[in-house]
């Protein structure tokens, strides 16, 4: 059974309501607070305004190496959800333990908290690191101010472990992100007389099509049947335009996005994109001045693709058991870690993706008690 004293941990960083949208500083202070009188090294990494940020702490000795526990203090909001109890406050429901991020990733937290309270009672040989970062639910967005003070740091750790819930499997890759709007602008005129007019949703239609047959090349194209869906995607998700349906559209908007495997490069998918862009842009000005459409790049973050002979898989697996390496549809921050600072990183978490943003999201104690073991061995392996 897990102990008690990460589900006490879990019932704490539940409480805190750290939807991406507010702030998370009462519970990195909560954090800081337990971490500091074990003689952690803290530091942290604010957002420009001064409400929210990251945490990173460090037990053992000084200097390079060491592994590094990292994972996301915010969550998704409850808001339109039948939730049968309170998100923020844990519920114990037979083998459940029910809460807004139990599963997405306050049971990891709280598992790596319990993890270095133990360690402190140890010689450690290598340092262990803590990163809990922000805003990772609305694109990875906060862990990059602590990535730059990494990449100066002279402690950088050598192994990472994201814990994103994966049933506590080893994962070795991941799709990378990008976002992007669409931008219309057409000119208005009386429906009556449309053809007068530049149809701001008819360019957008026009650039979704493009979409489309990006879109059909790609699932034609090379695959990795390790995930769940083999090949890069393009995605539009929403379209804004219009204002009464008698007036000839003048702005339209589409938000879309690229799900890309590690060896698609999403760069290059765009440039066809600007490309029918600007093509569309050019007809357009032909006719109306100050017409056209733009493509703007919103966020992105790469994907993460680790090789099996990896170290940190080879660690991972003993802590963990043998068992199959897999590759996931869902991002994390892993990508980040890896591109920017050349840290070997897996994910492994407890809990399941599926049980993830839903109502009545929960992880399992059987879950976090194999977290507390992992971890423990990890403690076990870096410990003199």
């Amino acid at each position: 059974m897990t102990s008690s004293r990460s589900i006490d941990l879990l019932e704490r960083l539940v409480a805190f309501p750290t939807v991406s949208r507010e702030s998370n500083l009462a519970l990195i202070d909560y954090v800081r607070a337990l971490l500091a009188p074990l003689g952690a090294r803290l530091a942290l990494v604010p957002n420009a305004a001064g409400t929210k940020a990251n945490l990173h702490a460090v037990l053992g000795p000084e200097g390079g190496g060491g592994v590094l526990l990292s994972g996301h203090t915010d969550v998704v909001p409850v808001e339109g959800q039948a939730w049968s109890t309170d998100p923020f406050r844990l519920t114990a429901r037979e083998d459940r333990l029910l809460g807004r991020g139990t599963c997405d990733m306050k049971g990891f937290l709280a598992c790596a908290l319990a993890a270095a309270e133990t360690a402190t009672t140890r010689r450690l040989n290598r340092p262990l690191h803590l990163a809990f970062s922000y805003d990772e639910e609305i694109g990875c967005v906060g862990v990059r101010g602590l990535i730059e003070r990494l990449a100066g740091a002279p402690d950088l750790p050598a192994l990472c472990i994201i814990g994103e819930p994966t049933l506590l499997e080893t994962v070795v890759a991941h799709k990378g992100k990008l976002a992007a709007r669409v931008t219309c602008r057409g000119r208005e005129c009386h429906s009556s007389h449309a053809p007068e007019g530049l149809n701001a949703i008819h360019l957008a239609t026009d650039m979704v099509g493009a979409m489309r047959a990006l879109q059909d090349e790609l699932v034609a194209g090379p695959q990795d049947d390790a995930y769940a869906v083999p090949f890069t995607t393009v995605h539009a998700g929403t379209i804004h335009g219009g204002t009464a349906l008698n007036i000839v559209p003048n702005a339209c908007t589409v938000d879309f996005e690229i799900r890309n495997l590690p060896g698609d490069d999403p760069a290059g998918l765009m440039d066809r994109l600007f490309d029918r862009a600007a093509e569309l842009t050019r007809q357009a000005q032909a006719r109306f001045p100050g017409t056209g459409v733009s493509v703007d790049i919103v966020n992105a973050y790469p994907g993460l693709e680790t090789p099996p002979e990896a170290e940190v898989v080879a660690m991972v697996r003993r802590l963990n058991g043998a068992g199959p390496l897999r590759k996931i549809a869902f991002g994390t921050e892993g990508g980040l870690f890896r591109e920017r600072l050349g840290i070997a990183t897996v994910v492994c978490g407890p809990g399941d993706i599926r049980d993830a943003h839903k109502p009545d999201e929960y992880v399992s104690r059987d879950q976090l008690a194999r977290c507390d073991l992992m971890l423990a061995r990890l403690v076990d392996e870096i410990a003199a």
